[in-house]
């Protein structure tokens, strides 16, 4: 052993589990939220998943809508700028769709409510 760990998930296999979306993808990306050392390998995933997503000859923005929404409703606070910006970091189609299920979700409204 050398004594580094090693993360339990890569950015392709996060973008895998985001795009199926199943009951045991999401108890894993849940289970991954709850690990802040795993924000980055997530936060990759995520736009791997989008990038994916933004060149594939068909775009499913119904699918992307319902990932952003389910993202910001159970993404823990500490997450919420950074979906959003990863929302916000294109101007595509697949982008602008799960930056409509974010904002629907209120995620962000609700870790950092208006004072």
């Amino acid at each position: 052993m050398n004594g580094t760990p090693t993360p339990f998930s890569t950015r392709d296999s996060v973008a895998e589990k985001l795009t199926a979306l199943g009951k045991s993808e999401q108890a894993y990306l849940l289970l991954m939220m709850q690990n802040a050392a795993q924000d980055e390998n997530l936060i990759e995933g995520l736009y791997r998943q989008l990038d994916l997503a933004s060149t594939a000859k068909l775009l499913n923005s119904l699918k992307l809508e319902k990932l952003g929404e389910w993202m910001g409703s159970n993404a823990p606070a500490r997450l919420q700028i950074r979906l959003m910006e990863a929302a916000k970091s294109s101007h595509h189609a697949a982008y602008q769709a799960f930056r409509a299920g974010l904002v629907r979700s209120g995620g962000l409204e609700k870790a950092y409510p208006k004072a």
